[in-house]
């Protein structure tokens, strides 16, 4: 199972394996209380396709086919493939520092991971 978690929100045991989608680390957030297994830089969006994109609705369509683009390059495509195999037995929690997570990278690994837990 796949679910996502703000990384300001307190960990709960239920959250599974908790993994940070992010390239940056959530401001003022210490290690201790983000509380998350691993931090996979290689899913996150690349700097330069995060600065041009900087969470503009407007620009949601084109990130999301740009990021999905990114996330075939093999090393992502490692994280991903680790990812969908721990969902498979247990519950993967995406953390993610973003307000906006219906225009997020977490939004677009949610339904890319949900696809591949289908097939």
């Amino acid at each position: 199972m796949i679910a996502t978690k703000r990384a300001y929100d307190p960990s709960e045991p239920s959250d599974g394996y908790r993994v940070l989608i992010d390239r940056i680390w959530p401001r003022g957030l210490s290690k201790a209380r983000a509380d998350v297994d691993a931090w996979e830089k290689n899913i996150a969006p690349s700097e330069e396709l995060r600065k041009w994109y900087q969470h503009d609705p407007s620009k949601w369509k084109e990130f999301k086919s740009r990021y999905l683009r990114e996330l075939r390059a093999p090393a992502a495509r490692a994280v991903l493939d680790d990812l969908v195999r721990r969902a498979r037995h247990g519950r993967v929690t995406l953390v993610y520092a973003s307000r906006a997570a219906e225009i997020s990278n977490a939004s677009v690994l949610e339904q890319k991971l949900a696809r591949r837990l289908s097939e």
